[in-house]
């Protein structure tokens, strides 16, 4: 990972995880999910509203290691206002970027970028994609998101 990767990366995990954006579930969700990552104990409950195939609303509640509330915050401020289709390539996207399948383009991605350095820290990539898994899931009518498929 180049040094302006690294240093975005440290600047987005301590700004979001100091000043969280959507946190707290939206009035009126219309899709709601949980997520627990049982390897480190962080928990996620991401809240939607999806009004004409668009996420007009998106936020979280939860606790865990910052990497994970970070996550979430970036995750709800990246998707918010987009269409449930581009929300879920976007999805897809990011857990390729943390598992190291994808580069980190910061034109495309913005501050989704910065997580590309979670792939050299296996050991966290539950971490940062808890929250993405529980978007899909509250997307697909889950009440429950099933972090297991990450290898750790």
């Amino acid at each position: 990972m180049n040094d302006e990767l690294r240093e975005l990366y440290q600047e987005i995990i301590l700004e979001h995880g100091r000043h969280p954006r959507h946190r707290g579930l939206p009035e009126g969700a219309t899709h709601q999910a949980e997520g627990f990552n049982p390897l480190c104990g962080d928990r996620v409950q991401v809240g939607l509203r999806l009004q004409d195939g668009t996420l007009s609303a998106v936020g979280f509640e939860g606790s865990g290691c910052a990497i994970s509330q970070a996550a979430a915050s970036v995750m709800a401020e990246a998707v918010a206002g987009r269409s449930e289709q581009e929300a879920r390539e976007l999805a897809a996207r990011f857990r390729r970027l943390v598992r190291g399948e994808e580069e980190a383009d910061l034109e495309t991605l913005g501050d989704l970028a910065a997580f590309a350095g979670v792939a050299q820290f296996p050991m966290r990539v539950k971490c940062a994609t808890l929250a993405w898994h529980t978007l899909i899931a509250a997307l697909d009518g889950r009440a429950e998101a099933d972090v297991q498929e990450e290898a750790p």
